[in-house]
């Protein structure tokens, strides 16, 4: 039989945890309820993880790189503004009615963090993960589109995030996808709105 990496049985009981919450929610996410999910012996769990705050930081990691992946896979180099913020935005939105109840979770978990003094650094990497997406996403639809933001760019990427997950918040409660849509999209206007041309470079 091949052995299995400890790395690997990391990522299937990180897979294990977000299909549990997503499912049941976080409450009912137990270590034993994992490594079952898993097909894995309790000791598993505590050989990969040394907590399960450990595992939870790592599921926080784990659906924002899956958000990142989409929003920043459809990016193409010398593409139309407005083009590529649709096109991004949109692949994150079909992400989103994809999977809901993941994106519920990302929401209890951050309630469900605040109500714990000991996981406070969970809500706090969250939404710093939030803010880095953001940010890596308007540096990199600049730099397709040959553009630069007249916003101050941490300032524009809080108000990004911010958009975002408020919307997806909306949409997890009341499913009213054509508003959403009708959100994101005045959110896609105020971006290009907020962008010009770059300067070549030496050019006053």
């Amino acid at each position: 039989m091949a052995r299995v990496s400890a790395q690997e049985r990391r990522h299937e009981l990180i897979e294990a945890a977000i299909r549990v919450m997503a499912r049941d929610g976080v409450a009912k996410a137990t270590t034993r309820a994992i490594v079952t999910e898993a097909g894995m012996q309790l000791g598993f769990f505590h050989y990969c993880f040394r907590s399960k705050e450990e595992l939870l930081l790592q599921v926080i990691d784990t659906i924002n790189e899956r958000n990142v992946h989409a929003v920043i896979g459809v990016v193409r180099p010398h593409s139309d503004l407005r083009e590529t913020l649709r096109a991004s935005v949109g692949a994150y939105w079909e992400e989103v009615e994809a999977n809901p109840g993941v994106h519920q979770l990302t929401y209890e978990l951050t309630q469900y963090a605040l109500r714990r003094p000991e996981l406070i650094e969970l809500t706090r990497r969250q939404y710093a993960n939030y803010f880095r997406a953001a940010t890596g996403f308007l540096e990199a639809v600049a730099a397709a589109a040959g553009v630069e933001w007249t916003v101050d760019l941490p300032l524009l990427a809080r108000y990004t995030y911010t958009i975002i997950d408020g919307a997806t918040l909306s949409w997890v409660v009341d499913r009213d996808g054509d508003s959403a849509r009708q959100v994101l999209d005045q959110f896609t206007d105020y971006l290009v709105a907020s962008a010009r041309q770059r300067q070549p470079t030496g050019a006053r």
